[in-house]
């Protein structure tokens, strides 16, 4: 009786972990919420690297970080920032079909190694 107390106890405890929401699932996917690394410059300077498609300019903001910057590269950043334009003009449908196409925010990119 104990045991399958125990063993019940456990079982509800790791569940309340694994469903605990994760401070980057509030910002991923909508520009109206800033996450852990914004700063106002750094803001500015993305939007800028969109504004001009400059891959390099956001690669060097990113810094390696995520697996956004596993995913994308010189050749589909244009459809990146365009994903971005959209997403801040509110078409977040056509936006989501850009995302899917580029393998992002479906756990694993299409250049996704581990």
């Amino acid at each position: 009786m104990k045991k399958t107390l125990l063993l019940g106890i456990t079982a509800l405890a790791l569940g309340a972990l694994a469903f605990q929401p994760n401070q980057a699932d509030a910002y991923r996917g909508n520009p109206s919420i800033y996450g852990p690394n914004y700063s106002q410059e750094r803001h500015t300077q993305t939007e800028q690297a969109f504004d001009n498609k400059d891959y390099n300019a956001w690669k060097n903001l990113m810094q390696g970080r995520g697996n956004v910057s596993r995913v994308i590269n010189q050749d589909n950043f244009s459809d990146f920032a365009k994903m971005h334009e959209l997403m801040l003009q509110g078409k977040v449908q056509e936006a989501n079909q850009i995302r899917e196409q580029l393998g992002l925010g479906l756990g694993m990119g299409p250049n996704f190694s581990r």
